[in-house]
């Protein structure tokens, strides 16, 4: 069975018009680098035609990855209930019992976790995702980190 992709709507119409650009506008781009680079003389010592070739390798590489989670995305329902506790698309604040240390964020697919967002977006696959997967406020919660686990309490969950 193929990997499922949780993703918002709008994030599959990115990762679509990715693609659309990287097939119709990149894939040209990548390949009149080559070209332009074996004038360059021989192939054995040119680093020009290396680097276009390693272009090429990463946006084939790019392509194949985006043609593997399109068909494979499961559209997220933003319309869940928090009384189901914490899921995908909703906020979540959470509060360290060891150090008291607050952590607010937004519970994404993989395909969509950014650490650099405010509020942060974890994936559900993350050990803070996993830990608080369907948990509801109030809740007492183990993240098992791979360096250390350690107890967080919810706060709060929105949407």
């Amino acid at each position: 069975m193929q990997k499922q992709y949780k993703l918002t709507r709008e994030r599959l119409e990115e990762l679509k018009a990715e693609l659309e650009h990287l097939k119709t506008v990149r894939e040209h781009e990548v390949a009149e680098l080559i070209k332009e680079a074996r004038g360059f003389g021989d192939l054995s010592e040119n680093s020009e035609y290396d680097e276009a070739k390693n272009e090429q390798g990463k946006l084939y590489s790019r392509i194949a990855e985006l043609e593997a989670i399109i068909p494979n995305a499961v559209i997220i329902d933003d319309n869940v209930s928090v009384d189901k506790g914490a899921n995908i698309g909703a906020t979540i604040l959470t509060e360290r019992l060891d150090n008291g240390a607050k952590t607010e964020f937004i519970l994404v697919g993989s395909q969509e976790a950014n650490h650099k967002a405010t509020p942060m977006r974890l994936s559900d696959e993350s050990p803070y995702g996993k830990a608080v997967l369907g948990h509801h406020v109030d809740e007492v919660v183990t993240v098992e980190a791979p360096a250390m686990s350690f107890q967080m309490r919810i706060l709060k969950i929105t949407r």
